[in-house]
């Protein structure tokens, strides 16, 4: 069950309460019987498992290198079909 905290707005009295989802909030404070409000606090947050850290995320071999090295030898590929050609076109003249 989760603990919820409540804070007073007339004494400023804080109050935490272990709750069911179902239970309905609080809305009377037990030491002066004002009002109660629901105080949320920030949540920690923690990642487990691998890929979290610089060093986990890529390794040497990385798909951006590959798609660097496909990409410097797509245009040597053409090059050399276009040098191919005129080099026919030698040989028949």
């Amino acid at each position: 069950m989760p603990t919820y905290q409540y804070q007073c707005k007339s004494c400023g009295g804080d109050l935490e309460v272990v709750q069911k989802f179902s239970d309905p909030s609080l809305t009377v404070c037990p030491e002066c019987s004002g009002e109660l409000r629901k105080v949320f606090n920030a949540v920690g947050v923690v990642f487990k498992g691998s890929g979290f850290y610089k060093t986990d995320s890529r390794s040497s071999g990385s798909a951006g290198s590959k798609k660097k090295e496909s990409a410097t030898t797509a245009p040597a590929a053409k090059s050399d079909a276009s040098s191919s050609s005129p080099a026919k076109a030698d040989k028949v003249a």
